[in-house]
């Protein structure tokens, strides 16, 4: 056994950050690789140093293995972390760090390689007895005849799926055999484009399954076990959004039976170190093999949890030599302990079909509550870059039963802070508090039966908080405007010279512009206030304390507190009614700034990957025109309506911000709007470096 001196951390945010931790508490000394676009990022600051890797996309700089390698002999490391994500599951990069002589954190690249095709995985996996899904490989120069024949012998509905990489590209559900030829074709041209291969195969679909997970460990001394399931259905574009261990689903039979499984597949490759098997879960109980993950899950921390085991020490001292210590038997013999929930907060738009969002994180913050961990890569004033995945923090609560850990994360997401970019917190604070979770009704098609702004408007009180969150920051304007005034300092807030007019506001809050007209009356202990919302009036609302950071009302006999926060035009507001984002709109618009009419812009920072228009020709409405990739996808942006485009203003190639006019089209009327393009979310651009 050979002592780990300093480990060089091949990755960033979060996952770098959470290694780096376990690293320094046993006494191992760190090293950070950092893009330019993270050359401020906390995981820089963590470790004891750090080399930076020029340029800011993937390619150029974590996905670099050469650099990566040379970072680590440069700055004297004897071992590399490769952490989840990037080039983890790279056996060539995991074979140049042996031949560098150094140790990688992981398995073995022969057992990375054969893992690395699903289609191999299946055959090997087939033969040690593991259950597997009817399934044959195919390519588009297969004759049609044959793939009708192949895709008969499997049954309808199939899947076609891409044979290397994952995240949803090159994959296809396919209902009859009308559809089956494109399928083909469109998934082949996916996975060449993504992963450099097209090899695809049929595989027997599972209509809402559940996507169930067993953690693996093995040693170098023979010893392989297992640290129970986890549960990961609930899935947006075939990515984990919550996870949770144990899975409400398996009672101890079963797992069992997963479990072994899992430990065999575990032998039949000589598996080294951390992994995952992972199974779909059929609705009459039988489970079938996926894959095997050879790395570090971004969900271990639920088993963590509920094992009270440190999984990156565990893959440390496998890493060293040493055999599995006692404290993992004993937690597999114990068992489970409570239950575990992980939410992965992003910066994305739900209800834009989660369109991912990017920009300056003004605050973060996730108040410490007991049970609650935080695995954060962002800070206050961090940049969320268009270039990495959109993923700003894991959110793990721990109880003793599933009931109470859905309700402490629920509140400890809907007590955050996270002001600067739009995320999808109020969507995971839905989903743990509808009934059909809290009830263990889930599987991959959840948010198929769950509409997802409907669960938005769950998880933040709707109208309500609307209505109130503007109300509180018209009067905090109003305070922040008293506080700052020059002269007449003595003037009481609400004195106006024509009491009979109503002092005006206006903002846009999700997407709607918002006027609040506002009259407070002086009294004893607070103001009276007649207040308009678009011309309505809210009734029985009094004002008890009013300044620019907190606005306490009584409105109907309940009295709240409002936390406001504002960042030059931008404002947030909390409450026990949720959290609601505004922009300070002027009195009175510089026309000059407005884009020319028929302008599609750009929704989010990005790089133009293909342009599909040119000048003088004629779109249809909803016709794709271009196609931006950020955070890892790609998003076809399409013509709001019938036209003609008359300026093309990017080039493929072409870095946009957000809001870049990047096609104009004409349609005809003299009053078209500007048009942020309406975008279609492809799928992810995976590479190496994207997260299960």
């Amino acid at each position: 056994m050979t002592a780990i001196r300093k480990l060089l951390v091949a990755n960033r945010g979060e996952i770098a950050e959470r290694v780096i931790a376990t690293a320094h508490a046993m006494g191992i000394g760190t090293v950070a690789v950092f893009s330019d676009a993270d050359a401020h990022h906390p995981h820089v600051d963590a470790a004891d140093e750090a080399v930076r890797l020029p340029g800011v996309s993937p390619a150029e700089t974590y996905l670099r293995g050469d650099l990566i390698v040379s970072a680590a002999r440069a700055t004297g490391c004897d071992a590399v972390h490769p952490g989840y994500g990037f080039l983890s599951e790279n056996a060539g990069f995991a074979a140049a760090c042996a031949e560098a002589g150094l140790r990688f954190v992981g398995p073995p690249p022969g057992v990375i390689e054969a893992m690395g095709s699903k289609t191999a995985a299946k055959a090997i996996m087939e033969k040690a007895g593991v259950p597997v899904l009817p399934g044959v490989v195919v390519t588009p120069e297969s004759a049609p005849a044959a793939l009708a024949r192949a895709a008969a012998d499997i049954g309808y509905p199939l899947l076609v799926k891409a044979a290397f990489g994952g995240g949803g590209r090159g994959m296809r559900i396919v209902a009859d055999a009308d559809g089956l030829m494109d399928a083909v074709a469109s998934a082949a041209r996916e996975a060449a484009s993504a992963f450099g291969d097209g090899t695809i195969f049929l595989e027997r679909y599972v209509q809402a399954p559940r996507h169930i997970e067993v953690q693996i460990f093995a040693d170098t001394h023979g010893n392989a076990v297992h640290l129970f399931e986890r549960e990961c259905s609930i899935q947006r574009r075939h990515q984990k959004i919550v996870e949770e261990a144990p899975s409400p689903a398996v009672d101890p039979v079963l797992r069992a039976e997963l479990t072994a499984a899992a430990v065999t597949a575990a032998k039949a490759i000589g598996y080294v170190g951390a992994g995952t098997v992972e199974f779909i879960l059929a609705p009459d109980r039988a489970f079938y093999f996926l894959e095997v993950n050879t790395r570090l899950q971004v969900e271990h921390p639920v088993t963590e949890a509920v094992t009270g085991l440190d999984l990156v020490r565990l893959q440390l001292l496998v890493a060293e030599g040493a055999p599995l210590p006692g404290d993992v038997a004993a937690a597999v013999a114990a068992g489970t302990q409570g239950h575990a929930i992980e939410a992965r907060l992003y910066a994305e738009d739900v209800t834009a079909g989660f369109l991912p969002t990017g920009g300056t994180m003004h605050a973060f913050r996730i108040p410490p509550v007991a049970g609650v961990r935080v695995d954060s890569g962002i800070r206050d004033g961090g940049v969320v870059s268009p270039h990495y995945d959109p993923m700003l923090a894991k959110v793990i609560a721990h109880a003793p039963t599933r009931g109470e850990a859905a309700r402490l994360l629920a509140r400890a997401l809907a007590d955050a802070v996270v002001d600067g970019v739009v995320t999808n917190r109020d969507l995971l604070v839905g989903i743990l508090r509808e009934p059909e979770f809290l009830a263990g009704g889930t599987d991959t098609a959840y948010l198929e039966r769950h509409d997802p702004a409907a669960l938005v408007a769950d998880g933040h009180n709707g109208a309500l908080r609307l209505t109130a969150s503007v109300t509180a920051a018209a009067l905090a304007d109003q305070a922040r405007r008293r506080a700052e005034a020059p002269v007449l300092t003595r003037v009481p807030t609400g004195w106006r010279n024509v009491p009979s007019d109503l002092q005006r506001a206006r903002y846009t809050v999700e997407g709607e512009d918002v006027e609040v007209g506002y009259r407070l009356s002086p009294r004893a202990g607070g103001w009276n206030a007649v207040v308009e919302i678009d011309g309505e009036s809210v009734r029985d609302l009094d004002v008890v304390a009013m300044a620019p950071e907190q606005v306490v009302v009584t409105w109907k006999g309940v009295r709240r507190t409002f936390a406001v926060r504002s960042y030059e035009d931008e404002m947030y507001v909390a409450s026990a009614l949720g959290h609601a984002r505004l922009r300070r709109l002027p009195r009175f618009p510089d026309i000059a700034e407005q884009a020319d009419s028929g302008s599609l812009t750009a929704p989010m920072p990005g790089v133009v990957v293909r342009v599909l228009v040119s000048v003088g020709e004629t779109v249809a409405a909803g016709q794709p025109v271009a196609v931006l990739e950020a955070m890892k996808m790609e998003h076809t942006l399409r013509s709001p309506a019938d036209g003609v485009v008359t300026q093309l203003l990017v080039v493929e190639g072409a870095q946009v911000d957000d809001g870049a006019v990047l096609v104009v089209v004409d349609d005809g009327r003299e009053d078209a709007d500007t048009a942020t393009a309406s975008t279609t979310s492809t799928g992810p651009v995976t590479t190496p470096g994207s997260s299960s």
